[in-house]
């Protein structure tokens, strides 16, 4: 699955670690994500949606 998460964070001038600490997950976990090699749990889809004041369907692409 494709997403934006990296390019949003970056606009929001957040660094990996502080995002991760919003979500309460850790460093790695939004690594993987940013990579695409990790597609996060509907739940902590809809936090990351939250934080980012954004839908789920403008994140993650399929």
């Amino acid at each position: 699955m494709n997403n934006r998460l990296a390019k949003m964070r970056k606009e929001r001038g957040w660094s990996q670690e502080q995002l991760s600490k919003k979500l309460g997950v850790s460093r790695q976990t939004i690594i993987s994500i940013e990579k695409g090699h990790f597609d996060p749990s509907l739940p902590l889809a809809f936090r990351l949606a939250d934080v980012f004041d954004s839908t789920i369907e403008n994140i993650f692409q399929p």
